[in-house]
């Protein structure tokens, strides 16, 4: 189940190398940068409860606009590197980087002068991170894999119900990896806690209609209403929109009930408090310690797979 997703990566990884490779061969000319704001974008993002298994998703991007003359035309261009960008990271860095008025060497390729980048280069370690990555999950595969054999073994010679093994094992590191998870959202929410707060505003956006995602039986998913609940703020100059939540039912008055109960915490219109993270200005949150809060659920799940593997393994179901 992770090769898949580490191929991917790995294949994407190739591509952008190659398309490197081949910015270094373009010529260069003089730009100006003529636009350089936060720009909030639509992207797709994968979502196994809707048909088309995807939903839009707002997300900031820098949108630094430079005009180039290439060829004896006179163009303009957006891209800032070859890497691919996906919204919501070194949004701040990018602006002051590229700030509107500044000169900018362009490179574009001579076979489509329309195609221009400010940055070539790949981001440093990419290849070290990917190495380190895929050592990593091929160490879990094949670890786990001998681990689980030899572990199944050893709990069948000390069990009254040996074919339980495999369920106790199951059931015991489903509660480690959630209890781990819980670590990660409450060292998240600590330091959310500590994050500078500034003055947002929430929005709620038109109803969306779609369908959910297909019956077992291959049937069409049910329609569904839904909308979403934003909130925008800024910090140091620069505006951001993030989400902050998503409501949707099977018509669209179920749809405006739920709404309803939500918006009663954060009405449409509503000054908030945003916690900005100063090394991410895109990364927000409204309520820190609810993140908190929700590490003890994740950690009362946990306890329960744990004791569940316990009486399993000691009373034999």
């Amino acid at each position: 189940m992770l090769l898949a997703p580490l191929g991917l990566i790995l294949i994407a990884a190739v591509v952008k190398t190659w398309q490197a490779r081949e910015a270094k061969g373009w010529p260069q000319t003089a730009g100006c940068v003529v636009t350089s704001t936060v720009e909030l974008r639509e992207v797709k993002v994968p979502d196994d409860d809707r048909e088309d298994g995807e939903r839009l998703e707002q997300r900031n991007f820098a949108n630094v606009v430079y005009e180039y003359t290439a060829n004896g035309r006179k163009l303009r261009g957006n891209r800032v590197s070859i890497g691919e960008d996906r919204g919501n990271s070194e949004v701040a860095e990018t602006l002051a980087k590229y700030p509107a008025g500044s000169i900018v060497t362009v490179y574009y390729n001579p076979r489509h002068p329309d195609q221009a980048v400010l940055e070539r280069e790949l981001p440093k370690g990419l290849w070290g991170c990917l190495g380190i990555g895929s050592a990593i999950v091929l160490a879990i595969v094949f670890g786990s894999a001998f681990g689980f054999n030899r572990l199944y073994e050893l709990l069948s010679c000390h069990m009254a119900r040996p074919d339980l093994s495999g369920m106790v094992i199951g059931l015991g590191a489903f509660g480690f990896v959630v209890a781990l998870f819980g670590f990660a959202v409450r060292r998240q929410a600590s330091a959310a806690s500590h994050w500078p707060v500034m003055p947002g505003t929430i929005h709620v956006s038109d109803m969306e209609e779609y369908r959910g995602a297909a019956s077992e039986g291959g049937g069409r998913g049910t329609e569904m209403f839904g909308r979403r609940v934003s909130y925008s703020y800024a910090y140091q100059n620069v505006s951001y929109t993030n989400e902050c939540a998503r409501v949707g039912a099977g018509s669209a008055s179920a749809s405006d009930r739920m709404l309803k109960r939500l918006l009663s915490r954060y009405p449409d219109g509503a000054a908030v408090e945003v916690h900005v993270n100063p090394a991410n200005p895109a990364e927000a949150a409204l309520d820190a310690s609810g993140d908190g809060r929700f590490a003890f659920v994740l950690w009362a799940i946990s306890a329960l797979f744990v004791a569940a593997a316990v009486f399993a393994a000691t009373r034999g179901g």
